[in-house]
């Protein structure tokens, strides 16, 4: 299924699409040499925008859950990629631990959980699952309601190595963001590989450290096409730590919302682009505490600092990204769409449209009422078809929509090299 576009069909988003076809030779070696240099993370989820006008990612998720919404025409090849990952990292992996979120009483995230348990197990492991999280103190079993079964069971630490009664595994599987910090008891784990590694974790990423790198390569695969690469690049601004209660730090964000606003306007002046921009501000970090706000005018934050002193919101002053606001004008009936792109090692395997029917254009999708409707990625074996007109054919926008995410992943490989603590470093 491809959802259609809102925006005219010959618009800027379809040349955009025949450049990137036009390219692909080129664009494939580039890729290629990007993965020679640099190590693509173990596997990332990417949200992307399409505006009609660009196509742009607003989010890469670096311990994806939502395995389960991927179809089982997708499975093959996510099973080949996580074969490809593993082989490069332990070629002699006999068993996995899989570490899930400590929230346990989510059928709809556990069913993620049954999901990548299948294809590690079908890429030739022994895969169990095991919590962290110390409610759990024996093997407990969760009903799915597709009549599945997940075997939750409590870790066991020793002085080296982490596994459970009767497993030892050589590799451990994170499906856990650590958004509260990295706990002890995954540290100092020299004897066994830890994919991702800790620091993947929202304890230490930031989001302004990822389009930063993002940025860059966009600038260089633009040029590569010959094209504007803001039609692929969200622009963005950041502030030190604000407190919207107290008032801390809302001069920075006043200013940078400002002048955010004002360099979009000036990019739709210079495209013709009749909308109205939009900034996105949430927290730099993968916190949770913090709403994501939708900001059309500075005038807007001096209401959202109202609300959160009169509602006293016990939010501790945090980093903040200010980030171009990208218009999703995609449709499936009458529900505003996007594009969530599923890639294992250096592959794109997979993905669907987080869609909401009660979200506006410029809104926030994850939410609660989303629901997903898998990518056609199955349609063509995968294969962009040459010669169709842009905007025809499903396998073309979708092969446009993984080189945006595989863009995306190479900027979190470049992310994670920076902010490794074990990489060596040379004066």
């Amino acid at each position: 299924m491809v959802p259609h576009l809102i925006t005219a069909l010959t618009g800027p988003i379809n040349e955009l699409e025949q450049r990137i076809l036009d390219s692909m030779p080129a664009i494939e070696r580039w890729f290629r040499l990007e993965w020679m240099e640099h190590t693509p993370p173990f596997y990332c989820a990417v949200d992307i925008r399409n505006a009609g006008f660009k196509l742009a990612p607003v989010d890469t998720n670096l311990f994806p859950g939502g395995w389960n919404n991927l179809t089982p025409q997708m499975l093959p090849l996510a099973v080949q990629s996580a074969m490809a990952a593993i082989e490069k990292i332990c070629p002699e992996a006999k068993n996995l631990l899989l570490i899930p979120e400590n929230d346990t009483r989510s059928t709809f995230y556990l069913s993620n959980v049954a999901q990548l348990q299948r294809i590690f197990h079908m890429a030739g492991l022994n895969v169990r699952v095991g919590s962290i999280n110390p409610d759990i103190k024996e093997t407990t079993v969760v009903n799915l309601p597709n009549g599945e079964q997940v075997t939750l069971e409590p870790v066991i630490r020793s002085k080296r190595r982490l596994g459970l009664k009767d497993f030892d595994p050589c590799t451990i599987l994170l499906n856990n963001d650590l958004s509260a910090g990295a706990p002890g008891i995954l540290e100092e784990l020299h004897e066994q590989y830890l994919l991702p590694p800790l620091h993947a974790g929202w304890s230490v990423r930031r989001k302004s450290t990822h389009f930063r790198n993002y940025e860059e390569l966009a600038k260089r695969l633009g040029k590569l096409l010959g094209i504007d690469p803001w039609l692929i690049n969200p622009m963005f601004n950041q502030c030190g730590a604000v407190d919207m209660a107290q008032g801390q730090g809302m001069e920075c964000l006043n200013t940078n919302v400002d002048a955010l606003l004002g360099k979009i306007r000036r990019k739709y002046k210079e495209y013709g682009i009749n909308e109205k921009p939009f900034v996105i501000v949430k927290s730099d970090s993968g916190s949770r505490n913090m709403g994501i706000m939708t900001v059309r005018d500075v005038k807007d934050l001096a209401v959202l600092h109202h609300r959160a002193k009169t509602q006293q919101d016990d939010i501790p002053a945090q980093d903040i990204i200010i980030q171009e606001g990208v218009l999703t004008n995609e449709r499936i009936n009458d529900a505003v769409a996007e594009p969530v792109v599923y890639m294992m090692d250096r592959y794109v395997v997979g993905g669907f449209y987080r869609i909401h029917a009660e979200r506006g254009v410029d809104e926030n999708l994850s939410a609660p009422g989303s629901s997903y409707v898998p990518l056609a990625f199955a349609e063509s074996a995968h294969l962009p078809q040459v010669g169709m007109r842009p905007g025809a054919s499903a396998p073309n926008r979708f092969y446009m929509y993984g080189v945006v995410g595989r863009l995306a992943m190479a900027a979190a490989s470049y992310e994670l090299e920076a902010t490794d603590p074990d990489a060596e470093t040379y004066d």
